[in-house]
C-alpha cells in the first residue's frame, strides 16, 4: 500500500472511531436518562443546625447508594461548610443545591496537586450544582483547585467558584456553566472538557499578565474546548484570554464584554512558539475596551458568522440530550411533595 493510500486509510479509521465514540456517548446518555424519572427527586436536607437529615454535605452524598438510578436532590441550607467534598463516580444523578450562592459556601484550603487539592470534586456523571460558593482559600504559590469536574454531563447554575491558580479544573466530559462567577489569577479555567460557559462573569485577580484559560486539547481529533458565550470579563490588572496547555488548545469567546483588563495581545504562547500553528483561539463579535483586535497576536482568529455558528448553541456540548430542568416533585420516604426547593 502506498504512503498516500495508507494516510487516507488511517484518516478514515480515525473518522470512523470518532463517530463510534460519539454514537456510544449519545446512546449512553439517552439510555441513562430514559431509565429514571426526571420529574421526581429524592430530597435530602443538609443543615448545620441539626434540623436537616445531615449536618455535613459529604455525609449526605455518602448516603446515596452506589450505582444510583434515581434523581437525588441535596438541599444545602445557608451556612459555611468547611469540608472537602467528593461526588464518587458511582453516584450519578445528584443535584447539590443552595438557595443563594453568597450564603451557601463550601470552603477548604489545600494546594499542590491539581487532582487532590479541589474543595469539591465531581467524578460522577449527570451532576447539577446550583447556587453555591465553592472556594479554595489556599492563595497564591501553587495549584489550588476550588472545583474539579471529571464526570460527563455536568451543569452548574448561579455558582461562585473562587481561588487563585487553577480555580476550575474543567477536566473531562461535556459541561455547562450558566450565570456563574469564576475568579482566579493563573490558568483559572483549565482542563480538557468540552464546555459552554453562558452569561458567566470571569474575574482576573492577576496584577500582571495572568491567564484566564489553559485548555488542554492535545490532538486535532479530540472534541474538546471552551466556549464563552455572552460572558463578562473583568480584572484588577492585566490578563490574557488564554494560553495553550495542550498543543491543540481550543477556546472561543463570542458576544462577550471584555474590560480594559484584557492585554492588547489577547493570547499568550506559554513561553514557546511551537503551538501557534495548531491552537484554535478565536473571538466573535465581542465588545468593550479589551475586545479591540488591533494588537492581537496574528495566530488568533476573528471568526465569520459561518465559522462561529458551531460554537453558539448548546449543541456543541450535546446539551439538548442531557440538560434537565429542576424536578417538579420531591420524595421523602413514601411522601411526594409538589413544588420546588430553593430557586428555579
Amino acid at each position: 500500500m502506498g504512503a498516500v493510500a495508507m494516510e487516507i486509510s488511517g484518516y478514515i479509521i480515525v473518522i470512523i472511531l470518532a463517530h463510534v465514540a460519539f454514537l456510544g456517548s449519545f446512546m449512553a446518555a439517552a439510555a441513562a436518562s430514559a431509565s429514571i424519572d426526571l420529574s421526581t427527586a429524592v430530597l435530602i436536607r443538609v443543615d448545620q443546625s441539626g434540623k436537616g437529615d445531615f449536618k455535613k454535605i459529604q455525609d449526605a452524598i455518602d448516603s446515596v447508594p452506589p450505582n444510583n438510578s434515581q434523581l437525588v436532590f441535596i438541599w444545602v441550607k445557608p451556612g459555611i461548610y468547611r469540608e472537602k467534598v467528593v461526588v464518587p463516580a458511582d453516584k450519578p444523578f445528584i443535584t447539590l443545591s443552595g438557595t443563594e450562592a453568597s450564603k451557601t459556601i463550601i470552603t477548604w484550603s489545600d494546594g499542590g496537586n491539581i487532582f487532590e487539592s479541589p474543595t469539591l470534586s465531581v467524578l460522577a456523571s449527570d451532576f447539577v450544582g446550583r447556587y453555591l460558593t465553592i472556594q479554595n482559600t489556599y492563595g497564591s504559590g501553587d495549584k489550588a483547585v476550588a472545583l474539579r469536574v471529571s464526570g460527563d454531563r455536568a451543569a452548574f447554575y448561579g455558582c461562585r467558584i473562587l481561588s487563585y491558580q487553577d480555580t476550575l479544573l474543567d477536566d473531562t466530559g461535556s459541561h455547562y456553566y450558566s450565570n456563574c462567577y469564576i475568579e482566579g489569577a493563573t490558568d483559572f479555567i483549565c482542563g480538557n472538557a468540552v464546555s459552554l460557559f453562558e452569561n458567566c462573569h470571569l474575574h482576573s485577580i492577576s496584577k500582571n499578565n495572568g491567564s484566564i484559560t489553559a485548555q488542554h486539547r492535545d490532538s486535532s481529533t479530540q472534541n474538546s474546548g471552551f466556549t464563552f458565550l455572552g460572558c463578562k470579563i473583568t480584572g484588577i490588572g492585566s490578563a490574557y484570554l488564554g494560553r495553550p496547555w495542550g498543543d491543540y488548545s481550543r477556546v472561543v469567546f463570542a458576544f462577550s464584554y471584555m474590560s480594559k483588563a484584557i492585554a492588547p495581545a489577547g493570547w499568550d504562547t506559554w513561553a514557546g512558539q511551537t503551538k501557534q500553528s495548531t491552537v484554535f483561539y478565536a473571538e466573535y463579535k465581542c465588545y468593550g475596551p479589551g475586545a479591540n483586535r488591533a494588537q492581537r497576536v496574528e495566530w488568533s482568529r476573528s471568526l465569520s458568522k459561518e465559522e462561529a455558528a458551531p460554537f453558539l448553541t448548546k449543541a456543541m456540548i450535546g446539551g439538548q440530550r442531557w440538560l434537565r430542568r429542576a424536578p417538579t416533585y420531591f420524595k421523602r420516604g413514601s411522601t411526594i411533595i409538589k413544588g420546588h426547593v430553593g430557586n428555579n
